[in-house]
């Protein structure tokens, strides 16, 4: 088994932007790169360099910079665990879409991966459960913005009363 190779967060940052410029443009250029990610062009050399010491990108100065094979399953890993954490602040936490990007750049590079596959397991399971699924998310979205429980919770409350849910709740929670 491949020893997985340690990227700082900016590290991830550019092969991240590397890997999308290439998914439009087939190859990147370091301006490319710096324009995207708002640094200087001495900044994304030293960032290539290292990419390119780590057998991450195909990279000689003043040409056109590909990712390897493994270059490109470390930038699928980070969009991955990128978007997972969007998907999760966005649909579960009602988080307002470029709030929610902003901190999935931020978090994407220190959460293990234990925690974004719970985090994406926990997100299937609510949409199935049958006292959660879309009700439920839209209800926590409510409860959110209003910061009380709307009407439909009281409803589902009783429902689930009524259908002798309430047998596997303890006397505290009822």
């Amino acid at each position: 088994m491949k020893e997985k190779i340690d990227l700082s967060a900016s590290l991830e940052d550019y092969i991240e932007a590397i890997y999308h410029i290439i998914e439009k443009k087939l190859v990147a250029r370091s301006k490319e790169i710096a324009t995207r990610l708002k640094v200087s062009q001495a900044s994304v050399t030293e960032a290539l360099r290292a990419l390119s010491k780590k057998g991450l990108i195909n990279y000689a100065p003043y040409e056109a910079i590909t990712l390897t094979i493994e270059g490109k399953v470390v930038a699928e890993d980070v969009i991955f665990r990128h978007d997972a954490l969007k998907r999760f602040f966005v649909e579960v936490l009602a988080i307002d879409s470029t709030i929610a990007e902003e901190g999935a750049c931020k978090i994407e590079h220190s959460a293990p991966p234990e925690i974004i596959a719970r985090m994406i397991s926990f997100t299937k399971f609510i949409k199935v459960c049958p006292r959660g699924g879309d009700d439920l998310i839209e209800g926590f979205a409510e409860y959110c913005t209003k910061g009380k429980q709307g009407e439909k919770c009281d409803n589902c409350v009783s429902s689930c009363l009524d259908l002798g849910i309430s047998s596997s709740l303890t006397s505290e929670q009822k």
